[in-house]
């Protein structure tokens, strides 16, 4: 089986000349289809660079990165995008479009994909709002949602269009531990139904028992996998 992700020798720095700070050292990694692998390390240690590398919102500088069979090194940006259409993004803070309704938050996403016939958006975004417990918010406004409501929609978002990679970073910092719960039952569902890659990066040590594999950074480096 082809890995999802696979990461041979990667290098990252920030800054030039004398700042140059490097962030990755030699990260080497594999994800599978359907597998969930949780990254954990201190602040700092080039986890979210590392997730944002594999995500393509980032230029590969050194190393290797091929990401749904595809090598992200000196890829165009017209392919990159291909790419990045194809993988859920979760992120800390959610980034809802105060304009939208929670529907229309999540419908943006489906945009995205040219194969899902319009008259599905509605559906399809209901059902995935409904799978995050929000069946009665649909309508609603970011300003009338709580915080972990509206991380819901961000993960509803995510989940949409059913990617076949999910990178989700700090999903659960903000919610309350029933909450966080109920967002990783979906997201451990989404793999083991759907066959999704799911990289997550955690410091909540209530959500482990959800991984497969648990790959610990520390100084750039990948510790042990």
């Amino acid at each position: 089986m082809e890995p999802t992700v696979a990461v041979r020798n990667l290098n990252h720095a920030f800054g030039q000349g004398m700042l140059r700070k490097p962030v990755l050292n030699d990260v080497n990694l594999d994800i599978y289809p359907g597998e969930i692998v949780i990254l954990t390390g201190p602040s700092g240690s080039g986890k979210t660079t590392l997730l944002s590398l594999i995500g393509g919102l980032r230029s590969v500088q050194e190393g290797n990165l091929k990401v749904l069979g595809k090598e992200l090194r000196g890829i165009s940006k017209g392919q990159l995008t291909k790419v990045r259409n194809k993988i859920g993004f979760i992120f800390q803070h959610h980034n809802l479009l105060k304009c939208l309704t929670a529907y229309g938050n999540v419908r943006m996403s489906l945009k995205l994909h040219q194969e899902i016939p319009k008259q599905q958006y509605r559906q399809r975004a209901v059902a995935t709002l409904q799978a995050v417990g929000l069946s009665d918010k649909v309508d609603c406004y970011p300003a009338n949602l709580s915080g972990g409501q509206q991380q819901r929609v961000a993960i509803a978002r995510a989940l949409v269009a059913q990617p076949r990679l999910l990178l989700a970073d700090e999903p659960t910092a903000s919610l309350d531990s029933k909450t966080g719960r109920d967002v990783v039952d979906i997201i451990q569902r989404l793999a083991k139904e759907e066959g999704c890659s799911v990289l997550l990066v955690t410091h909540d040590n209530r959500i482990l028992d959800i991984a497969d594999r648990i790959v610990h950074m520390e100084d750039g480096r990948i510790q042990r996998h």
